[in-house]
């Protein structure tokens, strides 16, 4: 292979690590096992400490001092695709023509988050503290899969701590909060190095092991309200702000024997099995979306409630990615940018609750959310699609302690993709499939 193969490699490299950031478009939404069981129609009630998470003007309604903590269980889909994808048959040739069936491997994410909301008596004023995850992201495919170019395994390990204050107008029944958003996230990825020989139609030549590290900080803000136009009805709209990431770390790249070629290293007197492993400084940008949601909640009787809500969420400002890299070594990689093109969405939400007794709640929710990711630039880390959700689940509760389990399944819609790039080595032709399980428990104190 030529100088031009390796001009060729460098660009499908990149384009292979440049959906690193990509898994930052996973949003949780399932914040504290009551909204969960509705389906996270919740923004109207928001009458529990993760209310700071929905619309944390709901807070200044909460008496006291309460304290939540609670767990969400997320069960990653075993993903499925049947198609073509750049390595499918054998390498180095005739590659990405033959059908394969692939499956990524099941995987358990727990997304612990903690609440905390006090009143001070005799005031309308109340503060609140919320530590959670909310673009968690854990996918893993077999090191010898098809997508193996594009991605072995990636974990994105946020972690959100948002300061709340909230104050209620008494005479109005409404209630305004303002928080800080402070983000703090953990990336990692593994893949495998190919490129491919730009004068031989379907060839894909390995260069090496390729592994990503970075950490990232920034603050945003959050907003919310929440009235009460009548003791049966309440209306509820919260904002949350983009927050601007610019994830810093370490590129660690080892080397065959032909991938010492794309380093600038001679290869003249080494065995054909050697390796050199380098690495380098790398650093990316990441805007994470804003988003807006408005709800309207019902109570037809004193044991039914019913909740409406609508969420947008500022996908677009995912347009782009591109890595820089800090060693002359990995000089070739950098000024490569990968579209995104994410485009804003919209999630319907509809949830109810049943007083059964006084002690005990029922609880059902719906919710659909569209996917933000066009077709052109879908891929095995986050092959997403328009999903519907189902959920049920329970609450036990008196004056000084609440115990609050959930259960929802998300199917979603079979995705028919064709988009596989033989020069780059990515994307593929045909269909994913995917379901997420996801269980909830959280446990109020009220003091």
């Amino acid at each position: 292979m030529g100088k031009k193969l390796f001009t060729a490699c460098v660009a499908a490299s990149l384009l292979g690590t440049a959906t690193l950031a990509s898994a930052a478009g996973l949003k949780v939404n399932e914040q504290g096992a009551k909204a969960m069981a509705m389906g996270n129609a919740f923004i109207a009630q928001a009458d529990d400490p993760p209310a700071l998470f929905h619309n944390p003007a709901g807070i200044a309604f909460l008496k006291g001092t309460q304290v939540n903590m609670g767990a969400t269980n997320i069960f990653v889909p075993s993903t499925e695709f049947s198609g073509t994808a750049p390595l499918t048959s054998t390498t180095p040739l005739g590659v990405g023509t033959t059908s394969t069936m692939e499956k990524s491997k099941q995987d358990l994410f727990i997304a612990p988050t903690f609440y905390l909301t006090h009143t001070f008596e005799g005031s309308p004023l109340s503060v609140g503290l919320g530590i959670n995850a909310i673009y968690p992201l854990a996918k893993t495919w077999d090191a010898s899969s098809a997508f193996r170019a594009e991605v072995i395994n990636i974990e994105v390990k946020p972690i959100n701590f948002q300061p709340t204050i909230a104050y209620r107008f008494d005479n109005l029944n409404l209630a305004v909060a303002a928080g800080l958003d402070a983000t703090y996230a953990m990336v990692s990825m593994q893949k495998m190095v190919y490129g491919p020989d730009p004068t031989t139609p379907n060839t894909a030549y390995e260069l090496g092991n390729l592994g990503l590290d970075g950490t990232a900080f920034n603050l945003g803000y959050n907003l919310g309200m929440k009235w009460k136009p009548t003791p049966k009805i309440s209306v509820g709209a919260a904002y949350r702000s983009e927050i601007k990431l610019k994830i810093d770390g370490n590129a660690d790249f080892l080397a065959n024997s032909e991938g010492m070629k794309l380093i600038g290293m001679t290869t003249s007197a080494t065995s054909p099995y050697a390796r050199a492993r380098v690495v380098s400084g790398v650093s990316t940008d990441i805007t994470l979306p804003s988003s807006a949601g408005f709800g309207v909640a019902w109570q037809p009787t004193n044991d039914l409630t019913l909740e409406a809500d609508a969420e947008w969420t500022g996908w677009s400002s995912m347009k782009k990615l591109e890595f820089e890299f800090d060693s002359q070594q990995f000089a070739a990689f950098n000024n490569k940018p990968k579209p995104l093109n994410w485009k804003d969405v919209w999630c319907y939400k509809l949830g109810g609750q049943y007083a059964l007794n006084k002690s005990v709640d029922l609880r059902l929710g719906y919710m659909y959310d569209k996917n933000p990711i066009p077709d052109s630039t879908i891929g095995p880390v986050l092959p997403d699609s328009d999903r519907h959700s189902f959920s049920i689940g329970q609450g036990f509760h008196n004056d000084y302690f609440s115990l609050d389990l959930a259960y929802m399944w998300t199917h979603f819609v079979d995705r028919t993709v064709n988009n596989q790039d033989m020069t780059a080595l990515t994307g593929a032709n045909g269909t994913y499939k995917s379901d997420v399980h996801l269980f909830s428990g959280s446990v109020t104190v009220k003091f």
